[in-house]
């Protein structure tokens, strides 16, 4: 298992810098993100960090317009059309630059499509969509060897994928290649009942890992079990990157380093131990 880091989350006042850090402190990836510049900005990163630590994922979506692209269960057909364009340019990238994927969570907040019940509820309404939207960027994903990849996120996130198995049961329907499984330890703490256990269960769908505590913040400053969750992944053959996605402790730039670099040692201990 790799240990990555957001881009956002590095010491360094450029991306250069940031990358340097990152390869002198032993980060094995480096998640960018979707926002801030669209794909333009991330072309620049790229060529920043310049290999000198691999970009491992893309967290986020973008219309080709540089909006934020969440609307794959949208009602509206451009809506929907707007965030499957934009994803493919992010998928474009992360084949380019050797990605594992593109992380989306589909949609946030409550549903935006109408109760057709008892034709259709919303959700059944929107697993349609969902399957239909993976028809045609799972394929795309294909051809540039990287996936397009689902997150399920915690109900006061998400209303439609929730836990581990609600992406799995998208990914079997759609039953082809290119669509992907984001876990998240954070959401998975608020929505399983057992974390290391649902890994056992699905494990083999989940192709990148984001770290955080149940404080939101580093791992090692709440009570998740990692240790655990680590012996779990690596029963069922994970060995691919763990990104962290959450808050730094710390009250200045100074302390949110020694903050970072005790979590990282702390990761690497609870993967020694699994």
């Amino acid at each position: 298992m790799k240990i990555a880091l957001q881009l956002g989350l590095i010491p360094g006042a450029s991306v250069s810098d940031k990358a340097k850090w990152a390869k002198d402190h032993g980060v094995e990836g480096i998640e960018v993100s979707a926002f801030g510049g669209g794909l333009e900005a991330m072309k620049r990163d790229a060529d920043a960090i310049n290999g000198v630590v691999p970009i491992c994922s893309v967290c986020g979506n973008a219309t080709p317009d540089g909006d934020r692209g969440f609307d794959f269960l949208h009602p509206e057909k451009a809506k929907r059309r707007a965030s499957i364009e934009g994803s493919k340019g992010i998928l474009e990238f992360c084949g380019q630059v050797g990605a594992v994927g593109q992380i989306v969570p589909p949609i946030f907040g409550s549903p935006v499509v109408p109760d057709l019940s008892p034709w259709m509820s919303p959700l059944e309404i929107e697993e349609q969509l969902m399957i239909e939207a993976c028809k045609e960027l799972g394929p795309f994903a294909t051809e540039r060897k990287t996936l397009f990849m689902l997150e399920p996120l915690n109900r006061y996130e998400q209303h439609y994928l929730r836990q581990q198995k609600d992406g799995v049961r998208v990914i079997q329907a759609y039953g082809g290649e290119g669509i992907g499984l984001l876990s998240d330890f954070f959401h998975m703490h608020i929505e399983e009942t057992n974390t290391p256990q649902t890994f056992r269960e699905i494990g083999q769908y989940t192709n990148h890992i984001h770290l955080a505590d149940n404080t939101r913040q580093e791992p090692g400053t709440g009570d998740i079990d990692f240790v655990a969750g680590f012996k779990a992944l690596k029963e069922v053959g994970f060995s691919g990157y763990m990104a962290y996605e959450c808050g730094i402790s710390g009250n200045s730039p100074e302390e949110r380093e020694a903050s970072l670099k005790k979590s990282l040692q702390y990761v690497r201990d609870c993967i020694s131990k699994a």
